[in-house]
């Protein structure tokens, strides 16, 4: 009972959409009518500024932390810690408070990876940061990562989060149908400083 409670906790986690919510509160227009019409840190930051944009993508990767750090702190069961950050990036993309739409996930993997495995993460994060900074593509960069991650996990011994990793990049990629598409055709809208 405890962990479908918990599981069912994690997935409202996620689904609270922390871009939507913050750009309401304080009167800006909504990011899902706009720019790409995605409710993450990129297309609010194009549509409502730098700071709102700073937030949301903030408070989407804190969402994927807490509860993937919270397990990880009182279970030592690698199949729970796996549930737990699926639920949370289950609710980020498909949000119970959008009748099943969401994000992409990108800052919540983040959050999820950093409290899984801090150091393999944040070595991931270079790399992607890496390829925001010369190619411009935040799409490409968060691609990039979920990519890296089973292979970061493997090389530091975290062979039995292998599968949560894959589900993770297969999801993300899913998600990110139409950047590829984009990326391929030389379409992407590269990342441009708000004020």
């Amino acid at each position: 009972m405890f962990t479908i409670l918990w599981l069912g906790m994690s997935y409202v986690v996620g689904a609270i959409p922390f871009g939507l919510l913050l750009t309401k509160m304080r009167g800006l227009p909504d990011p899902r009518k706009h720019g790409s019409r995605n409710m993450g840190a990129t297309n609010v930051a194009r549509v409502c500024g730098t700071g709102c944009g700073v937030a949301t993508l903030l408070l989407d990767m804190l969402k994927g932390f807490f509860p993937v750090a919270v397990a990880v702190s009182f279970s030592n069961s690698w199949f729970f810690i796996t549930l737990t950050a699926l639920a949370v990036l289950l609710g980020h993309m498909y949000s119970v408070f959008l009748s099943g739409k969401g994000g992409k996930g990108a800052a919540t993997t983040v959050g999820l990876y950093l409290g899984l495995a801090f150091w393999p993460t944040f070595l991931g994060l270079l790399v992607c940061l890496t390829v925001i900074k010369l190619g411009g593509f935040v799409s490409l960069g968060s691609l990039t990562l979920v990519t890296l991650m089973p292979i970061l996990l493997l090389l530091t011994g975290m062979y039995n989060f292998l599968p949560l990793s894959l589900l993770v990049m297969i999801l993300v990629y899913a998600r990110h149908k139409d950047n590829i598409q984009r990326l391929a055709k030389g379409e992407e809208q590269p990342w441009r400083c708000c004020a």
